[in-house]
């Protein structure tokens, strides 16, 4: 994995984005925005699942009043995303934490500039948010809808801001396929000192969207690319930040909670495989500790995955092993292993 990228830090109310920042891990409500309530539960729902920061859809003038009553309600810093309606950009800066603006949408120079300034008078960050799918026409015109077009836009809308003494900015560059998406981010990382938001946007289901995006950020993270991400999924909220959260794990980036090895299902497994996993899935989500533990089906690899795990179970025929750090601790019946490797698991998840 190449080293991260260097990029300014900023700061989306109080998570730093960039730098030396741990990646954040975003998601957006669906809720009508002016629907207070609504709006603040799923907040809360997003907040328990882990995720860092939060967006909203501000279409109209009643969902931007009605983010001063949101902010009040809520503990994760606030991002209202903004098309069209500069005016609504102005409302909202008052109290939110970010600004996500679309320069394919937005307007004239006029219009942003006064984005601007009520951001630099609360101190706040602009997000330039490129989508392939609404790039500005002359943009298109010239070239096409590609990565290449993605970039220049990114280009002319950071100059804009830079002309105007505003650098609180991160980026994203989202278009609908992985190819492109990865290869205008790529394109642009080594041409502006900015922090990126990652994603591949319409991603569509929980399945296509984890695979997109864990294809597209993933590759983009393992390239040292990417400060804060948002896997956008057609369905529940808590599965963005599951599957985001997964992403960044899993590739490497961050070192936090279970990694669990487990042999692909094969006619030598000796024991319900599936149900176990499962069972020690489910039973070791809230650890935060980076451990490596194994549940291996039958003899082949056991033991040796098991050498190299800090917690691990070897099934046999009937009976098998519970192994510390490579060492034996237990062995016994089938039906009582799983007990005795998550004892074991939580205890070296409370060592310090």
């Amino acid at each position: 994995m190449n080293k991260r990228y260097p990029t300014k830090k900023i700061y989306v109310g109080n998570v730093a984005v960039g730098g030396d920042a741990p990646i954040s891990v975003q998601s957006m409500t669906y809720s009508k925005t002016r629907d207070v309530k609504a709006t603040v539960e799923q907040i809360k729902r997003l907040h328990f699942a882990g995720c860092d920061i939060v967006r909203v859809a501000v279409p109209e003038e009643e969902d931007a009043i009605a983010l001063k009553e949101i902010k009040k309600e809520i503990s994760l810093p606030l991002v209202a995303d903004i098309h069209f309606n500069y005016k609504l950009a102005l409302i909202a800066a008052e109290v939110v934490d970010c600004i996500r603006i679309n320069p394919g949408n937005i307007g004239s120079k006029e219009r942003i500039k006064e984005v601007v300034k009520a951001c630099k008078e609360r101190n706040i960050p602009i997000r330039i948010g490129v989508n392939a799918g609404s790039l500005e026409k002359e943009i298109e015109q010239k070239y096409g809808v590609g990565a290449k077009a993605m970039v220049e836009s990114a280009l002319y809308h950071i100059k804009l801001l830079e002309d105007l003494d505003f650098t609180d900015i991160k980026v994203s560059l989202k278009a609908s396929d992985v190819p492109r998406t990865v290869e205008a981010y790529r394109t642009l990382r080594p041409l502006v000192p900015y922090p990126f938001h990652l994603g591949v946007t319409e991603a569509g289901t929980v399945f296509h969207a984890t695979i997109k995006s864990a294809i597209g950020i993933g590759s983009l993270l393992l390239d040292g690319i990417g400060d804060t991400i948002r896997v956008s999924i057609t369905g529940e909220l808590e599965k963005e930040v599951e599957v985001g959260r997964a992403i960044i794990k899993d590739s490497g980036v961050a070192n936090e909670g279970v990694n669990i090895i487990s042999c692909p299902t094969c006619g030598r497994i000796e024991v319900d495989l599936v149900k176990a996993v499962a069972e020690v899935e489910e039973k070791t989500k809230h650890i935060k500790k980076p451990l490596n533990i194994s549940v291996m089906g039958c003899v082949v690899n056991a033991i040796g995955e098991a050498k190299h795990a800090d917690v691990a179970i070897a099934y046999g025929k009937g009976s098998g092993l519970v192994m510390v750090k490579g060492e034996v601790v237990a062995k016994l019946p089938e039906n009582k292993l799983v007990d005795k490797f998550l004892q074991e698991v939580e205890k070296l998840a409370k060592e310090n």
